[in-house]
């Protein structure tokens, strides 16, 4: 589509320059698809030339439609020209649509949809970076989700790209667990547990607060055994939580430690950098304040806190010298992923860059996860924990299974969980909140993670069925050649709107990789399985006269590639079977 519209428009432009448009107006004109078939395939709204014309808007389509009824569109797959009041209306000829969509998807294949944008170029994506104090709860697990997503998003349009976890493992979240534990080895599953009672001990117990303030003080000194304390307590909730996202399907390159940035160089050097720019000055209370000042920031008091009275650093130092040290390693594109009340925090960490001549990462902010129950915290005890999450979610899923009269399969049933949880967070955009509801997500109709591995399985069975029946069909190669094929008698809506949401998936790959968003793509899923059953319930397809059958069989074909390719891009295993 994208190809026939490029053409189309070049024509466009001809007539309206016929007209007296000047060619800067021309180039400017956009054929855009329409929703309703009724009005054509491409449509031109004539408003931004009615100026220029100094004529009606629907004077002007009808002189376009004059034009291009004339005009040589041989190679061009124009059907007709129409105008609807102010508008140009553009219908295409269905074969092409259908056999150009077609076959673009089956020539390309797995790479159907990239754009190629990042070939050449490296990435790097953080994201989660979460607390090492305890299992990660559900809620974290949607920045892990949208960030594995914008992985495999940035993948897919060819750029090399590496996933970073921060680990804070210097806070005083870390200390109270280190000087909880003492010399003791908890589980991972422990340590949450373990932090709501050195939550309340650190609130009720002077000493208990005085013990953890100095665990911080050695650790800041570099004192050995204290920073293996520290590390021996962080790499148990590491390894576990690495553990939960990997069966998640989200995996990272490197888990870079806040502790590596707490050395006098990294500091000397910083802080050197911002006196050098005039830009770091001693508060009141002897603390060492960064002036952002002009940089417009939603703050009654611009300044950042960097370094505590006593002259140690404080944590937005150390990710100062985090974030320049990752956005040397990609200078391509650097991408991090924060909750929406991280952005007045970002904007200051962006504007210490900017004193220092740098750019700063691209901040993807997101929204929280409800429960229809309210919100978590971990510090109360109030949490959901994402593994046992998981574990419900596979459960019901077999339970879902069983009611279809299906084995739990162990796989399946695992599949169709992720594809729940992970499609009802990534459905939704970043910046909005997502309210999860268990009956909603798990449904086998509708906008839902099943819904998608049902068409999928669907679309497998099809053509497993085809290679079944056809005694002379290749074991490796089922389907009719894609050239040649009887596209001409696929004209149907069904069809006609099926091949035309495939050929939108290049398109929507690059405006969800631009703009980080995989909502988007999300939702192009959905159409695509959307438009299916439409065609699978109007269109005859095994039952078919063979021309027509094998021009269907290629249209599934390139449905269930794109599907793939889709939920590959949303970290989703397709099923071949449910």
């Amino acid at each position: 589509m994208a190809e026939h519209r490029d053409a189309l428009e070049a024509v466009v432009r001809a007539a309206a320059g016929e007209l007296g448009v000047d060619a800067e107006l021309a180039a400017q004109l956009r054929l855009t698809e329409t929703d309703d078939p009724e009005h054509g395939d491409l449509a031109l709204p004539c408003f931004p030339l009615a100026k220029a014309l100094r004529t009606a808007p629907a004077q002007i389509a009808l002189a376009l439609k004059e034009r291009l009824d004339t005009a040589d569109t041989s190679g061009l797959p124009l059907q007709r020209v129409e105008t609807a009041g102010p508008y140009l209306n553009l219908f295409l000829r269905a074969d092409a649509m259908v056999g150009d969509a077609i076959q673009a998807v089956l020539s390309a294949g797995d790479a159907y949809g990239s754009s190629r944008q990042g070939a050449g170029k490296r990435a790097l994506v953080e994201h989660t970076s979460i607390n090492p104090n305890a299992s990660p709860h559900l809620g974290r697990a949607r920045n892990a989700w949208i960030g594995d997503t914008i992985v495999r998003l940035l993948r897919f349009e060819g750029y090399e790209v590496d996933a970073h976890f921060f680990v804070n493992d210097v806070g005083k979240q870390i200390a109270m667990l280190v000087a909880g534990i003492g010399e003791g080895t908890p589980t991972f599953r422990e340590l949450l547990d373990i932090y709501i009672d050195v939550n309340r001990r650190f609130e009720a117990d002077e000493g208990f607060r005085t013990s953890v303030e100095r665990l911080l003080q050695r650790l800041e000194q570099d004192d050995g055994s204290t920073r293996a304390a520290f590390r021996r307590i962080v790499d148990i909730s590491v390894g576990g939580m690495e553990a939960i996202f990997a069966d998640a399907g989200v995996r990272y390159q490197h888990f870079d430690y806040e502790s590596d940035y707490l050395t006098p160089q990294h500091y000397r050097e910083l802080v050197d950098q911002f006196r050098a720019e005039g830009k770091l000055f001693e508060d009141d209370e002897g603390r060492l304040v960064l002036d952002l000042d002009g940089y417009d920031l939603p703050s009654r008091n611009p300044v950042l806190v960097v370094a505590r009275s006593d002259k140690t650093s404080l944590y937005p130092l150390r990710d100062i010298s985090y974030t320049l040290d990752k956005v040397r390693r990609a200078p391509d594109l650097n991408v991090i992923v924060l909750g929406e009340d991280q952005k007045l925090y970002h904007q200051q960490i962006t504007a210490a860059l900017d004193i220092l001549g740098m750019t700063a990462p691209r901040a993807v902010h997101y929204s929280y996860v409800l429960l229809e129950s309210g919100s978590m915290s971990s510090r109360e005890g109030n949490v959901v924990l994402l593994e046992d999450f998981v574990a419900e979610a596979k459960e019901k899923a077999r339970g879902e299974l069983e009611a279809r009269g299906q084995e739990p399969d162990e796989t399946v049933a695992s599949a169709v969980a992720y594809s729940a949880l992970k499609y009802a967070f990534l459905r939704v955009a970043n910046e909005k909140q997502v309210t999860f509801k268990w009956e909603a997500a798990m449904a086998f109709e509708g906008e839902t993670g099943p819904y998608l591995l049902y068409s999928y399985a669907r679309l497998s069975s099809i053509l497993r069925k085809h290679a079944s029946q056809d005694a002379h069909a290749a074991d490796d190669s089922p389907l009719p050649e894609a050239a040649g094929a009887a596209y001409h008698r696929m004209d149907s809506a069904e069809e006609v709107a099926l091949a035309k949401e495939l050929a939108r998936m290049p398109e929507v790959v690059a405006r969800a990789a631009l703009a980080r968003s995989p909502h988007v793509v999300a939702g192009h899923a959905y159409a695509v399985a959307k438009s299916f059953s439409a065609f699978y319930h109007a269109c005859p397809i095994l039952q078919s006269e063979p021309e027509l059958r094998d021009a269907r069989l290629l249209l599934v074909a390139a449905t269930r590639q794109v599907l793939a390719n889709v939920l590959g891009i949303l970290g989703i295993t397709p099923l071949e079977a449910m």
